[in-house]
């Protein structure tokens, strides 16, 4: 394996969809050890670039690198061994229970010499604890709510065992309790096992407050990358996301906390 400060990067990056080119002789790199989210408005190509890093689309031209070798050289398996997706709105078959869902995450490691091992079992249950998912284990995961269910998901892609995991939208449809619950989790591996986590986040107060590397995407370019305290700013944000709004300072965590312009309720001061 190539020694490489970057756990993911895309050099001279071509991605179509037909005769739409999506992005054109893109650059990326990705920090190791680092929470990196993606953010852009919608349709800006976000989760087609997680998809591409995570060789589930194959590029037109350039070349996607993981620890600094080349991904479309590596097997599926080695690929599985070192990365870990968890796409947008997974679902599980009906009666799935989480310990199942969660083993799935073992496949990489299967094959007809080398079957169920104990090193397989200990991944699976150190998944469930560090997602606190232990008493859930034999619950169905339709059984669960949001937050539990991508608990399940992201127990899963832990159980693979992978220094890097990609997550696509992770907080999607969660309310405001699981988001932070789900992030607390991810932000808790990166700090604790030093993890490469790869987010596509829509709330960027939420991406400022966890990233320690955002990626702004714009018209299939990066537009900006760097530390949120380095890059996030009302410019920024009005030539990304084409919002007016003021920037300051979040009192609890020192991150930029953006507040959008907009019509809404005035309040007049209190006589």
């Amino acid at each position: 394996m190539t020694i490489t400060n970057h756990a993911l990067e895309a050099a001279s990056l071509q991605l179509t969809y037909g005769d739409n080119t999506i992005f054109k002789s893109l650059h990326v790199q990705i920090p190791k050890g680092k929470i990196t989210v993606f953010i852009g408005s919608n349709g800006c190509g976000k989760s087609t670039l997680l998809r591409s890093l995570a060789r589930l689309m194959k590029p037109t031209s350039g070349a996607i690198l993981l620890d600094g070798e080349e991904i479309a050289k590596l097997s599926t398996k080695e690929v599985a061994r070192r990365m870990a997706i968890l796409p947008q709105g997974p679902s599980a078959p009906e009666g799935l229970t989480v310990r199942q869902l969660v083993k799935q995450g073992r496949y990489p490691y299967q094959s007809w010499l080398q079957q169920w091992s104990a090193e397989d079992e200990r991944h699976v249950v150190r998944a469930l604890e560090l997602t606190n998912l232990v008493d859930f284990a034999d619950r169905a995961v339709d059984s669960l709510s949001g937050g539990q269910r991508q608990r399940a998901w992201i127990a899963m892609t832990l159980a693979q065992d992978t220094p890097t995991v990609l997550l696509d939208e992770p907080t999607t449809y969660l309310d405001l309790t699981h988001q932070i619950e789900v992030l607390d989790l991810l932000f808790d591996l990166n700090r604790n096992e030093e993890r490469t986590i790869v987010m596509v986040l829509h709330d960027i107060n939420l991406a400022c407050r966890y990233a320690h590397h955002i990626v702004a995407i714009k018209e299939g370019t990066v537009f900006a990358e760097g530390s949120p305290e380095d890059i996030v700013n009302e410019e920024l944000l009005l030539r990304v996301f084409d919002m007016k709004c003021q920037v300051s300072v979040d009192p609890l965590f020192g991150t930029p906390m953006c507040i959008p312009y907009g019509k809404g309720r005035v309040l007049l001061p209190q006589r």
